[in-house]
C-alpha cells in the first residue's frame, strides 16, 4: 500500500437506531455481504451491539447494529435499551431507520428526541422504498425533515439492495480520515461462538412463528474442532422460559429440534467453512430475562449487568 494511499484512507464506527423490526440487521448483512446480524419478522430479534465490518479500497466502515428501540418490559429490555442509547455518544455517524410504509408516530417522535440530545450527526434512512408510490415517498420525506436537521436523508430498500451503494458513498463521505481497526477480510468483532448461537436462535424464531416470543436464549455449551477432520462438534443449548415453550421448540417426536439443526447447521458450516456435527438441547430457566446472573451467563453484559 503506497504513502499516499495510506493518507487518504477512512475509516469511522456507524450506528443503526430505530424502532423494532424496520430493517436494521437486514441492511447490515446487505452492506457486510454475509450473515453477522441475524435476521427475523418479529421485533426486537437483535440484543446486543453486532459490529460488522465494512471495508473497501478507501475506507474501512464499523456498523453497530442495535436493539431496536421500544419499551423496556424486562431487566432484558433494559439492558437492550441502554445498549441503543449508548451508542449515540460512541459513533461518528447515527443511521436512523424508517419505514416507508408507516406513518410519523409516537416512536419516532421518541427517537428524534434522542437524536436531539446528541451532536452526532444524523441520516434519515427511509427503508422499504418498494412498498409505497414515489409520492407518497415525498410526503414522509417532508414530514421528518420538519421534524430534525438531518445531515442526508436517503431512501434505500435494504431487501433488494437498491440505493444501498449511494447511501455507502454518502457514509464515505462524511468520514475522516482514520486508521484501519480490523483485517481487510474480517466482517464482525465478535467471536465465532456468539454468531453461531445467534444463528441457532434465528431458527427457532423462524421456526415458531407466534408461539415462542422472544423468551429464548442460546448457550454454546462446546466447540471443537475434531483433530485430523475437516469437522465441528457443537453441542448448544435452548433456552426457554416455560415448560409448555419447551414442548413447542422440540415439536412432535423431536421434528422440530430436528428442523432447526438442519437449518442451523447449514448456516454455521457456511460461516465456519467446515462440516458441522450440532447437538442441541432444549432447558427451562424460569424468568431468565430478569435475572442479571444469568443475563451475564447469555452474554447481555453492561456496567449494571
Amino acid at each position: 500500500m503506497s504513502k499516499q494511499h495510506e493518507i487518504e484512507h477512512k475509516s469511522g464506527f456507524v450506528s443503526l437506531i430505530g424502532r423494532p423490526n424496520v430493517g436494521k440487521s437486514t441492511l447490515l448483512n446487505r452492506v457486510i455481504g454475509q450473515k453477522v446480524a441475524i435476521m427475523s419478522d418479529k421485533p426486537q430479534t437483535t440484543r446486543n451491539k453486532i459490529q460488522g465490518v465494512f471495508t473497501d479500497s478507501d475506507a474501512q466502515v464499523v456498523f453497530i447494529d442495535t436493539p431496536g428501540i421500544h419499551k423496556p418490559k424486562h431487566k432484558l429490555g433494559d439492558f437492550m435499551m441502554k445498549v441503543a442509547k449508548d451508542t449515540l455518544k460512541e459513533v461518528d455517524i447515527i443511521l436512523y431507520l424508517v419505514e416507508a410504509n408507516e406513518a410519523f408516530g409516537p416512536g419516532e417522535q421518541y427517537i428524534i428526541n434522542r437524536l436531539k440530545e446528541t451532536s452526532t450527526p444524523a441520516f434519515l434512512i427511509i427503508n422499504k422504498i418498494d412498498l409505497v408510490h414515489p409520492e407518497e415517498l415525498l410526503g414522509l420525506i417532508d414530514s421528518y425533515r420538519s421534524k430534525h436537521d438531518f445531515q442526508e436523508i436517503i431512501p434505500i430498500s435494504a431487501l433488494s439492495g437498491n440505493n444501498v451503494p449511494v447511501l455507502l458513498e454518502q457514509i464515505k463521505s462524511h468520514l475522516e480520515v482514520g486508521p484501519q481497526y480490523y483485517p481487510a477480510d474480517q466482517v464482525t468483532d465478535h467471536p465465532e461462538r456468539f454468531i453461531v448461537a445467534e444463528l441457532i436462535r434465528e431458527k427457532v424464531l423462524q421456526l415458531t412463528r407466534e408461539e415462542i416470543p422472544h423468551s429464548i436464549a442460546v448457550a454454546i455449551e462446546t466447540m471443537k474442532k475434531r483433530e485430523h477432520k475437516d469437522m465441528v462438534d457443537i453441542q448448544a443449548t435452548i433456552i426457554v422460559e416455560r415448560s409448555s415453550q419447551k414442548g413447542i421448540v422440540i415439536g412432535k417426536q423431536g421434528a422440530l429440534l430436528k428442523e432447526v439443526g438442519r437449518l442451523a447447521r447449514a448456516d454455521i458450516e457456511a460461516l465456519l467453512g467446515s462440516k458441522v456435527y450440532l447437538e442441541l438441547w432444549v432447558k427451562v430457566e424460569k424468568d431468565w430475562r430478569n435475572k442479571p446472573a444469568q443475563l451475564r451467563d447469555f452474554g447481555f453484559r453492561t456496567d449494571e449487568y
